[in-house]
């Protein structure tokens, strides 16, 4: 008898092994950079733990979102919920956040002309992103350093015609978000995202003025199509990448980022 059950468990143990070696490797998509090595570090713990999941980088804040809804990739990690509201809108598609798990990734002030806010001399020059949320987010940082006034009640529809107040008559530039770090060379200072900063070389700690807000829409969360978001394996990813190893790779590595989960 002992004999019979040994031999049924080895083979329950052989077909969830075939089942595991068969089983299609989940595919993430992540912008290049910070991000990308944070889930690449937890796609490793993954392989550990049995499960194969493979990491596909873009440069781009909208091919990973048309990769996810054509079926391509399983989900991506790169977006907040702002950012994917305004996506689903623009682009018709109905892609949603995956679990309360997620990274924050602050945005600052940069200058490699200044060393404070106060020498911001007047007549200045600032660029901020030059799409509507992030450029908004930019236009709200540079209020919280106190160099503009905001037409109250504008929250994320917020525009640079929306400065009431610009004491030192500064000149607001809007640029593609990945070219904020370049133009650190002509401009008097930037609103750069970290998620493009570190790739660059440039020094987190050097920030005239850091956001690491914990305000939860603007938490990068795994994003996947309704009908994913219950896919075992990435159910399963999203426990591995809420690790504690994983937790201390981004504190290692990435100090500046913040976990964001349950318990972190």
């Amino acid at each position: 008898m002992r004999r019979m059950m040994l031999g049924v468990l080895l083979v329950l143990l052989g077909l969830s092994a075939v089942a595991q070696a068969d089983e299609k490797p989940l595919r993430i998509g992540v912008t290049a950079g910070p991000v990308a090595q944070v889930v690449q570090f937890a796609a490793g713990l993954a392989k550990e733990r049995g499960q194969r999941v493979e990491v596909v980088e873009f440069t781009d804040w909208v091919t990973p979102n048309e990769a996810v809804n054509t079926g391509d990739l399983d989900a991506n990690l790169f977006q907040h919920g702002a950012f994917l509201a305004l996506q689903n809108a623009k682009r018709g598609t109905k892609l949603v956040q995956v679990d309360p798990v997620g990274l924050i990734a602050p945005i600052g002030l940069f200058s490699k002309k200044l060393r404070s806010l106060e020498a911001v001399p007047v007549g200045g020059s600032v660029a901020i992103p030059n799409e509507p949320l992030n450029g908004a987010r930019g236009l709200r940082l540079l209020e919280k350093a106190g160099l503009i006034t905001l037409a109250p009640g504008k929250g994320l529809a917020v525009t640079k015609f929306d400065v009431v107040a610009n004491p030192k008559k500064l000149d607001i530039i809007e640029l593609d978000a990945a070219q904020l770090y370049r133009s650190l060379d002509d401009v008097t200072l930037a609103m750069v995202n970290l998620t493009y900063l570190i790739p660059a070389g440039g020094d987190p700690n050097s920030a005239l003025l850091l956001d690491r807000s914990a305000d939860d829409q603007f938490v990068l969360r795994f994003t996947a199509r309704e009908d994913r978001k219950n896919d075992p394996r990435l159910r399963r990813f999203v426990e591995t990448f809420k690790a504690p190893e994983v937790k201390s790779y981004i504190e290692r590595n990435l100090p500046a980022f913040v976990p964001a989960w349950p318990g972190a």
